[in-house]
């Protein structure tokens, strides 16, 4: 018997395989179940879609592409977000009105559009049902969520029903964490008052805006993602990662961004221009102490590896830069936002060149001023986010009502 080490590999691989499908279901998104139900939800319905590059099968097929060539769905309209429909626009940019070059539908832009403007957008298309499909990354100032807030309210107002596939949150559904948006500092990166990092799926989150924030409900169904549970990430539900904006690259960009991407609010580079968006952070001057603060404080799940990079665009394009690569070491351990909170404590102590955004845009990514001016007033990390906590409970007591996953 020939016992190679190759051989014997193979022949585990193989023995473990049946034990590895008997345990789990297979994770099937709310499009996968809306399929297998012979579209049941958007029976006799003139549809529009919702959806960028993330609205595929399991089988990486882009939904539009497969509903387009289904007889049993009357598909009339899609409408894209920020980046577009097919993913072909950068930061703060959209595909404009189009026809889609593989079905000749109609594409409507939705970007930045709300209210009475998007409302009649859903008129002008003909259709009775919108239907949601985007993959969101956990945090609140991650804008397809507002893009699913601005479209349900805008097909309430035009009367047309409202139909969310449901994908999990790629980071967990485990908990909600960070301070909770003061109605006063709304914007398209925070509309109402959630938690900076939710930990809920779109569906959860449809349910939660219909119930507590819009004044005019819309009617709403939810398909629901089966074989998901909270606790898992997104390697653990075996379907296939689309990057859903040009700096989301990979699951590990959205595990960081909840807390990183505060770093917009600084005059540091938040990685943009980068491999490794979010994760890599820093500017010009800035050396080996910053590392050695931030992994002086011991944080739960993660290490600091002094780092210098070159971005290719945005914040110090073209210029080699000092600062820090974020790894995290324990997902389970990880708190993105309090990580969040003590690398810019630590980088305003380790670089006196630290400053934030003239314009402020730390509040609007924090929700309020309080971030900001602790930090300033010299607070530490445990202060700073000892300060929301009283908010956040509140903010999970609401959310629990609203979860449809264990």
């Amino acid at each position: 018997m020939d016992l190679s080490r190759r051989n014997l590999l193979a022949s585990t691989a193989l023995a473990a395989t049946p034990m590895a499908h008997h345990h789990r279901a297979p994770v099937r998104t709310g499009f996968d179940n809306l399929a297998a139900h012979d579209y049941a939800p958007l029976s006799g319905q003139k549809v529009g879609i919702v959806t960028n590059p993330t609205g595929i099968t399991s089988t990486a097929e882009h939904i539009v592409d497969v509903m387009h060539e289904d007889p049993r769905v009357e598909l009339i309209a899609v409408f894209g977000p920020e980046h577009g429909f097919r993913g072909t626009a950068q930061a703060g940019g959209s595909e404009g009105r189009h026809d889609d070059p593989a079905t000749g539908l109609p594409v409507y832009d939705t970007y930045l559009k709300s209210g009475r403007p998007l409302a009649d957008i859903f008129t002008a298309s003909g259709v009775d049902t919108v239907v949601f499909d985007i993959q969101d990354v956990g945090a609140r100032f991650y804008t397809y969520i507002w893009t699913l807030y601005d479209c349900m309210e805008a097909a309430a107002l035009a009367g047309k029903r409202f139909v969310v596939l449901d994908r999990p949150n790629p980071v967990t559904g485990r908990a909600a964490e960070g301070p909770v948006l003061r109605e006063e500092f709304a914007s398209f990166v925070g509309r109402k008052p959630i938690a900076q990092a939710h930990g809920m799926t779109v569906g959860e989150l449809a349910g939660l805006f219909n119930g507590e924030f819009l004044n005019k409900p819309v009617a709403l169904e939810t398909v629901r993602v089966s074989g998901w549970r909270r606790t898992a990430f997104h390697d653990g539900t075996g379907l296939p990662w689309v990057p859903p904006s040009p700096n989301m690259p990979t699951p590990d960009t959205a595990l960081v961004y909840s807390g990183t991407c505060l770093f917009e609010g600084t005059n540091l580079s938040e990685g943009r221009g980068t491999t490794r968006p979010f994760e890599l952070l820093g500017a010009e001057g800035v050396d080996g102490r910053w590392a050695a603060a931030v992994n002086g404080l011991g944080l739960p799940g993660v290490r600091f590896r002094e780092a210098y990079f070159a971005p290719t665009f945005s914040k110090f394009q073209g210029k080699t830069v000092g600062g820090v690569q974020v790894h995290v070491t324990n997902r389970a351990a990880f708190d993105p936002v309090r990580t969040g909170i003590a690398l810019l404590v630590t980088a305003r102590k380790a670089w006196d060149g630290f400053a934030w955004r003239s314009d402020h845009w730390i509040d609007k990514l924090t929700g309020s001023e309080r971030v900001r001016t602790m930090i300033d007033a010299g607070a530490d990390t445990d202060e700073v986010t000892g300060a929301w906590q009283e908010e956040l409970a509140a903010f999970r007591r609401v959310r629990k009502g609203y979860l449809l996953y264990k």
